[in-house]
């Protein structure tokens, strides 16, 4: 997966736990689009890996 799509998936996560889903959405469904089918995998099995980035509370800091 390339960085910059990495990025924009963590960067949805973020949105997400802060309750800022249209944001999430318009940060994400870019990347998801344009991705090619191997990409596309890639992206699936962060996304199930990851799950928990879009619900855990945000780390204290």
């Amino acid at each position: 997966m390339r960085p910059s799509t990495l990025h924009a998936l963590q960067r949805a996560a973020e949105l997400t736990r802060a309750g800022r889903f249209v944001e999430a959405m318009a940060t994400a469904e870019p990347v998801i689009l344009a991705a090619d089918p191997v990409e596309s995998e890639e992206i699936g099995c962060w996304l199930t890996e990851h799950a928990d980035d879009f619900v855990r509370e945000p780390e204290e800091r």
